[in-house]
């Protein structure tokens, strides 16, 4: 079994996020692996500790900083990477970036063989758009499980739980297939000093475009159907109201939740 799973370099969410003058984000700042994306990793492994000779293939597209992310999914186990890098990618919005994805699933089938299982988080950290997992099955005419809390393999079948605000929902998907997970998965192993140690010396390849079949004139900001027209700070947080309670404090907050239209 071959699972590819997807992993994001993405900006700090501690610091302060950088643009570009064409209100793209910097990726050439200080960045790291998508939390949201450690669940997927953490799945494959999982899943591949089951299977029978099973290989975890981690999967990245960004400059030449987001091959962190691809190391960070290998000291935790993954068996090799892959970094899509190419300066004509920069700009790319989610239907742009799916395309650089499925053509780089198609990369790895070409050299490895077929591809049995792609994992991605349910939504970047940075982006938020939760379509590329669906676009990039699309792309390559999977079926796709998306928003999953939990998954397990049945032979040629995987089995995935959707859970909704008052019920659950379990589907099977038959392989080979797309799935997206939440942070419901699982918990998210720490490389071990031996994980860190073997991760120096797993493969990892780089493609650039031309080396996945693909025209500048599809990606960036030449391929992209949507644009960034304008960015604005989030407006500072304002003081709180405090209340002295004196005996009425109960019903002051009562009529201050009524009146922001919580009660």
């Amino acid at each position: 079994m071959r699972i590819v799973t997807f992993v994001k370099y993405v900006p700090d969410a501690a610091g302060d996020p950088e643009f570009l003058d064409d209100n793209t984000v910097d990726r050439e700042s200080d960045g790291l692996l998508s939390e949201l994306d450690e669940y997927p990793v953490e799945l494959a492994l999982t899943l591949a500790e089951e299977a029978d000779d099973a290989e975890v293939i981690a999967l990245t597209v960004g400059p030449d900083d987001a091959v962190d992310a691809v190391r960070k999914a290998l000291q935790m186990g993954a068996d090799s990477g892959v970094h899509i890098v190419d300066d004509a990618i920069a700009g790319s919005d989610a239907l742009a970036t799916a395309k650089v994805l499925a053509a780089a699933v198609k990369k790895v089938e070409e050299e490895e063989g077929p591809v049995d299982l792609i994992l991605t988080g349910f939504a970047s950290t940075d982006g938020n758009t939760s379509v590329v997992p669906t676009q990039v099955a699309e792309l390559l005419g999977l079926p796709a499980a998306t928003v999953v809390s939990a998954a397990e393999l049945d032979g040629q079948t995987i089995k995935a739980r959707r859970d909704g605000d008052s019920s659950s929902r379990t589907i099977e998907v038959q392989l080979p297939a797309l799935v997206s997970v939440t942070d419901q998965t699982n918990d998210p192993r720490y490389p071990s000093f031996k994980g860190i140690m073997a991760a120096k010396k797993k493969p990892l390849e780089e493609y650039d475009l031309s080396e996945l079949g693909l025209d500048e004139g599809e990606v960036g900001a030449a391929g992209s159907y949507t644009e960034v027209v304008e960015i604005a700070a989030a407006p500072p947080r304002q003081a709180g109201e405090i209340v002295t309670d004196e005996g009425e404090g109960g019903n002051q907050l009562v009529e201050w939740l009524a009146s922001k239209k919580l009660v």
